[in-house]
């Protein structure tokens, strides 16, 4: 599926990877709003929707290029996942925040790493790299930050919006020092899942 997007022409010097993936990833957003209705980003079921729309989009327009293989990618991944629990994790030192219990843990772990791990494809992963090869690492990192803060806004409003361009940053400072989207993969989907106990 992946050649779809290498055999489109570019149109007025703008990459068919980059315009296909902006374009999948707003209709992924209208859909997740529309089918989580009131229920917002509580909905698993949107979140599902959203998850497998990325996906696709992500597969329809991957590169070719190989990402790095050995451990690399996998520590960090586990570090850079371990910075971004370190705040949340702060505030439950004390114990004054309760942490959450195991009861539906399941079913929104399961829809929150499908959209973790749907999101990096698509950010970390295709856009990366077409903005990469065109523009170098520095801009890749800064336009999938501001795409990643811009596709919450809907859910959590405005104000989350500085946080979610920082993770953004980071998540693909984590893709160019490991040279893999398996590293903010995995940092994205180990600090959602820890969120559970660390909101």
């Amino acid at each position: 599926m992946a050649w779809v997007a290498r055999t489109v022409p570019a149109c007025g010097g703008v990459d068919p990877r980059i315009a296909l993936g902006a374009g999948g990833l707003a209709l992924a957003i209208a859909l997740r709003v529309a089918v989580a209705g009131p229920a917002g980003a509580a909905s698993i079921g949107a979140g599902l929707v959203f998850a497998a729309v990325v996906a696709a989009v992500a597969a329809l327009t991957r590169s070719g290029r190989a990402a790095a293989a050995g451990s690399r990618p996998i520590v960090v991944g586990v570090l850079g996942a371990l910075v971004l629990c370190v705040p949340a994790a702060l505030r439950h030192a004390d114990g004054a925040v309760a942490a959450g219990s195991w009861s539906g843990y399941a079913p929104w772990a399961l829809g929150v790493v499908a959209v973790a791990v749907a999101e990096e494809a698509l950010l970390r992963g295709s856009l990366y790299a077409a903005i990469e090869q065109r523009a170098g690492a520095a801009a890749a990192i800064g336009a999938t930050a501001c795409a990643f803060a811009a596709l919450h806004v809907p859910l959590y409003g405005w104000g989350a919006a500085p946080l979610d361009l920082a993770v953004g940053i980071w998540l693909g400072t984590l893709r160019a020092v490991s040279g893999s989207v398996t590293a903010p993969a995995l940092a994205h989907a180990v600090a959602d899942l820890a969120g559970w106990w660390l909101r």
